[in-house]
């Protein structure tokens, strides 16, 4: 029997701010706290699921929107998509005076299983520049194409409703309503081609910002956040999932031999990303609780943040708890009364603005706090005491920091469980609190108390490319 579930959830992390936990380091700390933001209460009930609806209808509209389909009509394939997708930007950063700098990403792919022959791969980007630390991004992205049951068919019908209309109508709306603030670091909102031919659009726009040296903190992968009903019975609006990799891709040798001895496998940035998306949910998203997957993505498959992971940006997939595998990568069809196709009837509007506002809270936290700290470091091998440290604050961010917190938290425990606020300085040791019994982070805290996510000690942990 199908179950609706209406549940308040809280999640583990929710819990341990409700609760001290007894230990040895319960006297050098405290069970998580933190400053509630009413603007960020403002921006999780903005999004609207009418907004939603309607741009997922104008998508599915398009026919196909294939990344070999049509390019030159108005109306249908992925040329006209996507050129409706970048007059939209435009049509937001017009409402705000001009604050987004929409453009197209592209490139050219040619040899490849699923794009053989030379195809220009097409993607939508905006910009929103933050105006004390333009060159810190966080990104949200959504993924332009569709597909039928044949990955090489360009021409039947290809709705793509939830799979992932959805996600790039968040990321639009997720730009109406962070454009009407103004940040201390830029946000990117990001429509990418070519995720089911092979990925093309996130490895084109990766390779970009590594090349305009992007300090890119964040990368929220949005693939199908509209879907409620699972292929397994289970109607749940109150849960998704954040799927996070441990170690980097970008390990080096002597990296990988270091984390051996020091630890790090569950506290890659983005590892760290995802609990800090989850804390956004705790805090401002009522009835929405987390799943933090340790895995890159579902089993064996992949996303678009994948290609971020893979040069060393941190990046983690937002989606739905229960998948409908009718409703994916199908021919549109009906046997023995069974629906089988990605079609708009099948999206929850309600559920897609709540995901949508978790992405848009998320955004906007980092975006005002200070960037994560750099180089943080730990000692204390056979001593009763641990100290850590990390570098000043950049010139950029020296007027807005209010100082630093420290997280740690037993080895077998999923989520930060002690913090202490340390000041403006760049080195604290805390005292009888042995450094083989704990996993340990640093935060930066804005004077008005935004906070960025913990960063894990070591090039295991760190934010910044290695």
């Amino acid at each position: 029997m199908n179950r609706l579930i209406t549940k308040f959830a809280l999640s583990s992390s929710a819990l341990l701010l409700a609760f001290s936990i007894a230990g040895p380091a319960a006297s050098q700390g405290q069970a998580i706290s933190y400053k509630d933001q009413p603007k960020l209460h403002d921006i999780a009930t903005a999004p609207s699921a009418e907004n939603l609806r309607n741009d997922v209808q104008t998508l599915v509209d398009f026919g196909t929107r294939h990344t070999l389909s049509e390019t030159e009509s108005d109306t249908q394939g992925i040329g006209a998509a996507r050129r409706w997708i970048f007059e939209e930007f435009e049509r937001i950063s017009a409402a705000c005076g001009g604050c987004l700098e929409v453009y197209y990403s592209t490139g050219v792919i040619a040899g490849e299983a699923r794009i053989p022959d030379a195809t220009e791969v097409v993607s939508v980007v905006a910009i929103q520049r933050g105006k004390t630390d333009p060159e810190r991004y966080v990104l949200m992205a959504g993924d332009i194409d569709s597909r039928a049951t044949d990955v090489m068919d360009s021409t039947s019908a290809a709705p793509g409703a939830n799979d992932n209309a959805s996600g790039v109508a968040g990321t639009m709306e997720a730009a109406r309503v962070l454009s009407q603030y103004e940040f201390h670091g830029s946000i990117v909102y990001a429509a990418l081609s070519g995720e089911e031919q092979g990925l093309f659009g996130g490895q084109i726009l990766a390779e970009q910002a590594l090349e305009e040296g992007w300090r890119l903190h964040a990368v929220l992968n949005n693939d199908m956040i509209g879907n409620i009903a699972g292929i397994n019975g289970v109607i749940d609006n109150t849960t998704a999932r954040v799927f996070a990799e441990g170690t980097r891709q970008n390990e080096t040798a002597a990296d990988a031999r270091m984390r051996r001895f020091t630890g790090g496998e569950v506290d890659s940035p983005s590892r760290n990303l995802g609990r800090y998306i989850s804390w956004m949910a705790d805090r401002y998203i009522p009835n929405l609780d987390v799943m933090v997957i340790y895995r890159l993505d579902r089993f064996g498959r992949g996303g678009h943040h994948r290609p971020f992971n893979d040069v060393g940006y941190p990046g983690v997939r937002i989606m739905e708890t229960n998948e409908h595998y009718d409703r994916q990568h199908q021919d549109l069809r009906n046997e023995n009364g069974r629906h089988f196709g990605d079609t708009i009837e099948y999206v929850d509007f309600d559920y897609a603005a709540k995901l949508t506002a978790l992405n848009a809270v998320t955004l906007a936290s980092m975006a005002w706090a200070p960037a994560p700290p750099s180089e943080v470091s730990i000692r204390g091998a056979v001593q009763p005491d641990t100290t850590l440290s990390w570098a000043p604050a950049s010139e950029q961010e020296q007027d807005m920091i209010a100082g630093y917190r420290i997280y740690w938290r037993y080895t077998d425990a999923p989520n930060w469980q002690f913090s202490r606020d340390v000041g403006n300085v760049t080195e604290f040791t805390l005292e009888n609190v042995v450094i083989d019994n704990y996993f340990f982070g640093v935060s930066s805290v804005s004077k008005d108390g935004f906070e960025s996510p913990v960063v894990f000690p070591g090039a295991a942990g760190t934010f910044d490319l290695r």
